[in-house]
């Protein structure tokens, strides 16, 4: 249930999702910059990384 709560949060806030599943770690912040470079590439690395983390 968690792990949905935090991909719907990826999709709406890519940054957001990242945060809750590994924390201000490099991997949030590589998320921010990609979301500051295209919605698009934050949500797949966001997905990503919660997908990894499971």
């Amino acid at each position: 249930m968690k792990s949905i709560i935090r991909i719907i949060f990826a999709i709406l806030l890519p940054p957001l999702g990242v945060f809750l599943t590994v924390g201000i770690r490099g991997a949030f912040w590589l998320n921010i910059l990609l979301t500051l470079l295209g919605f698009i590439p934050g949500i797949v690395h966001a997905v990503w990384v919660i997908a990894k983390n499971d």
